[in-house]
């Protein structure tokens, strides 16, 4: 038996084996049930051994036909799905992104449409996620998350610096003369428990004990800032839209720095054209949104 068999073969075998009958293959694959029956027959012969049962009433798989049958289906299955990504004459290649919400929300959204004109090409599935992310397990291209760019097995590449700043209501904000009026307030905290005492530290203040509710995202966290629950310490780039509107106020100009948003993918993952075509595009455009 030669190396190569013939696919016209393959398929017939593939489609028979899934209706269990020659006929139902032959409607779909739009040939006469004696072409499907021959294929078959000629397959058999190069493989030298029968793949169907010939029954009264239909067909039955024998133990080869039953192993040969997942494996022509997968492949069959993988050369459809890589042929409907040619739409108009152009390879569409989907890509999906597991990024931290308050990313997501405060710099990314904004700026999709630019992306989308850039790259009509790459379907774009967007995940958020609260920081804590299993790339490999959640089947990510990429993530962009918050931290000092230090993850084992990940490449990354810095993109926004993010300095944390006291956030909260005008209301509120009235009251703060300064930073020692924050004794008086509720202090709105996220899951990393040091950053309040660094941004003391950076006020020139000893640490107070924190009473406040904790969030898994500064951008919950801010929300709630905003409806009067507390004051926020926040990345105050990613939320520039609130802080034009007036809803949200930077109680004062100390910031402290505690991280930067990166990009992230596994150093095992082969680059593809539109991880590195969205890897270009983020980063040329962080660098010239500040």
């Amino acid at each position: 038996m030669g190396r190569y068999l013939p696919l016209n073969a393959l398929r017939a075998f593939e489609s028979s084996a899934r209706h269990l009958s020659f006929t139902r293959a032959a409607r779909e694959l739009n040939v006469t049930q004696a072409a499907v029956s021959q294929q078959v027959r000629m397959l058999e012969a190069r493989l030298g051994t029968a793949l169907f049962k010939r029954l009264p009433r239909g067909l039955g798989m024998t133990d080869e036909g039953l192993a040969l049958l997942p494996v022509l289906s997968d492949a069959f299955g993988r050369i459809d799905a890589v042929l409907r990504q040619f739409e108009g004459g152009h390879f569409h290649e989907v890509l999906t992104v597991g990024v931290v919400g308050t990313f997501a929300v405060g710099w990314l959204m904004p700026r999709l449409t630019h992306f989308r004109a850039a790259h009509p090409f790459v379907e774009l599935r967007l995940l958020t996620h609260n920081n804590l992310v299993d790339v490999a397990a959640e089947g990510f291209d990429c993530a962009i998350r918050f931290g000092d760019g230090t993850w084992p097995g990940m490449q990354t590449t810095e993109l926004v610096p993010a300095p944390l700043g006291v956030l909260c209501t005008p209301e509120l904000a009235a009251r703060l003369c300064t930073p020692e009026d924050l004794a008086n307030e509720t202090l709105l905290r996220s899951y990393r428990a040091d950053e309040w005492a660094r941004w003391f530290e950076a006020a020139g203040m000893e640490a107070r004990a924190l009473r406040g509710p904790v969030f898994d995202s500064s951008r919950l966290m801010v929300e709630a800032a905003m409806q009067g629950a507390g004051v926020a310490l926040a990345p105050v780039r990613m939320f520039e839209h609130e802080l034009n509107s007036g809803r949200l106020v930077r109680a004062f100009d100390i910031e402290v720095d505690t991280g930067s948003y990166w990009l992230t993918w596994l150093k095992s993952k082969r680059v593809t054209p539109a991880m590195q075509a969205f890897t270009n595009w983020i980063v040329e455009r962080s660098a010239s949104s500040w």
